[in-house]
């Protein structure tokens, strides 16, 4: 594409004219108790507003108008010259002012590039599991130690995120993707060329952790640009990409690995990389509405006695003065710096000291160990007798369970929109205008939560007799389908719920959910294999699907001293 033809496309993203429509209803404007209200400016002309008095039906508010147009507002391009984060002047995604005032199209663009990107840290993770066994042989280890490559690959996208999302607060969303993707593409390039199983292992590590970026500073950018109102389903689609990754890795990993060897694993996942490094560069602008310097500098550290002026008869005084104030600048400025770089970011592990934040980390981690218990379950079980599946033919067993996330996604996001908005509504719940909807985080877990609290650990139980009986494949992988659904559900509704409990930091909120719940995932991909060999699939799964089953009295929690958890958590955090 040349110059020309791009700025015309770009142009055409910010500027084109919004569609005008004549809705039915009066759209409802909706904001969040905990976040700050919208700078976005309001169109609304006045409401007439009636009241139903069916019984049952006191302090409901039904808002009507006619029909007429509610344009949205122009979003307002940054010249080139200040476009912010690494290289910002190249993109073709014009920058904004306000994100949240990108049109539709460009919202969706934008939400498509991060969810693409997010790709790369789960197909890293699960394109080996067709070929641990050929890892194993290719090195001259064993299987159990081939296993630490995908079990430290999630220690590490636990870890390495909250320095990520701790620096992208300070300099920003794109120049995080760009320098993390570069660095993604280093480390798989050394992976497909390593020469011992240490060095693969240390290779992924660093890998994953580069990948992982995606995990936690691509929630912040969907919370950036979308409005409360639709976050929901944005999230449900931007984690579309997360779940494509173990849709497709195995599969692809599969083929590869038996036409290829293992390394071209590797290769594919440089070459993702590579081509991802170069739609970040060009298509995706900075979002964050404010940054600062990462390493700011302190304007006077060492505060001077007043009582005490320049004294021209005391020159001894003075240029020891200066001596010491020089030497507590610099001690100040690396004791600054070393804070920010080490310090900083372990504090996003202080956000679990709140209730909410912190049951709702803990639903979402059991959920996901359960998840990686069942990958290395898969490779393990259809591997050996009675199924003696192929490589490739592994890796099409993740297929069911992938399904079950992608419906889940699509239709989770919307179907959660609509019971925050309904309980919003029942509760009466509006700002002064009358007309704008107060929406509340732990209204997302309602019935959404209770059908998937049931759903998995069933589905769970399901799989674990049916694959320790040997039964026929299909019916194991049915189990797994129902799954994929109501573990997406849960995944979806956490995630979104931390971006809105902490709506400055939605970044770090996802963080320290990626922090908690990748740490179960690792231990989950260490301990199957042997739990397995141990006491068999069935009753693995049936004491998982106890454990989860248990689990979701958070549901009743979160409904019943939610929001008093809420109000306590948005008063420390002023």
């Amino acid at each position: 594409m040349d110059q020309d033809t791009a700025r015309i496309g770009a142009q055409q993203l910010d500027h084109e004219s919004p569609k005008r429509e004549i809705p039915p209803n009066f759209e409802e404007k909706i904001s969040v108790d905990s976040a700050p209200a919208s700078s976005r400016p309001s169109t609304a002309g006045p409401a007439i507003e009636a009241s139903d008095n069916k019984p049952g039906d006191q302090g409901k508010h039904d808002v009507e108008t006619a029909q007429r147009e509610i344009p949205d507002p122009a979003p307002v391009r940054v010249p080139h010259s200040k476009r912010r984060g690494l290289f910002g002047r190249f993109t073709i995604v014009a920058e904004v002012e306000e994100p949240k005032n990108y049109r539709r199209r460009t919202k969706w663009f934008i939400t498509f590039v991060i969810a693409a990107a997010a790709v790369a840290a789960p197909l890293g993770s699960a394109i080996i599991f067709p070929s641990l066994q050929l890892i194993a042989d290719d090195l001259h280890t064993t299987a159990t130690v081939t296993n630490l490559s995908a079990a430290l690959y999630m220690l590490s996208m636990s870890i390495f995120p909250l320095w990520w999302s701790s620096f992208s607060e300070s300099v920003g969303r794109r120049t995080i993707y760009l320098i993390s993707f570069t660095l993604f593409l280093l480390w798989n390039i050394l992976s497909a060329i390593s020469t011992s199983i240490g060095m693969l292992i240390v290779m992924r590590i660093l890998g994953g952790g580069a990948a992982a970026s995606v995990q936690a500073v691509g929630a912040g950018t969907i919370a950036d640009i979308w409005e409360v109102r639709e976050r929901g389903k944005a999230m449900g689609t931007f984690y579309l990409g997360p779940l494509m990754g173990p849709l497709f890795a195995p599969i692809i990993g599969g083929a590869l690995a038996q036409r290829f060897g293992w390394r071209s694993t590797q290769w594919f996942l440089a070459i993702y990389g590579g081509v991802l490094l170069i739609f970040i560069f060009f298509c995706l602008p900075e979002t964050l509405k404010t940054t600062k310097p990462l390493f700011a500098k302190s304007e006077n550290p060492l505060p001077s006695d007043p009582e005490k002026g320049s004294d021209p008869t005391r020159p001894t005084l003075t240029r020891t003065t200066s001596h010491i104030s020089s030497i507590h600048r610099t001690t100040s400025k690396y004791l600054s710096v070393a804070r920010r770089l080490f310090i900083d970011p372990l504090k996003i592990i202080l956000y679990l000291r709140f209730p909410a934040v912190l049951i709702t980390v803990y639903y979402a981690s059991i959920t996901f160990g359960s998840l990686y218990l069942l990958n290395i379950s898969l490779e393990t079980t259809f591997s050996a007798p009675p199924y003696n599946f192929s490589t490739t033919a592994i890796g099409l067993t993740y297929i069911p369970n992938s399904i079950g996330y992608v419906l889940a996604s699509l239709l989770g996001g919307k179907w959660t929109d609509t019971i925050m908005a309904r309980e919003a509504r029942k509760a009466g719940r509006y700002e002064s205008d009358g007309i704008k909807l107060k929406y509340r985080p732990e209204d997302r877990m309602r019935e959404n939560a209770w059908i998937a609290a049931f759903l998995y650990p069933a589905a769970l139980i399901w799989y674990g007799w049916t694959a320790d009986k040997g039964v026929f494949w299909i019916v194991p992988l049915i189990a797994n389908f129902f799954f994929g659904i109501g573990s997406m559900l849960i995944f979806a509704m956490a995630t979104t719920m931390l971006t809105e409990f902490m709506p400055k930091k939605a970044s770090s909120g996802v963080a320290v959910n990626n922090f908690v719940r990748n740490i179960f995932s690792c231990v989950g991909a260490v301990v199957a294999q042997p739990l397995i060999a141990a006491i068999g699939n069935g009753w693995l799964f049936t004491g998982v699907g106890v454990i989860a089953t248990a689990s979701s009295v958070v549901v009743w929690a979160m409904r019943r001293f939610g929001p008093q958890w809420r109000e306590r958590m948005d008063r420390e955090l002023r």
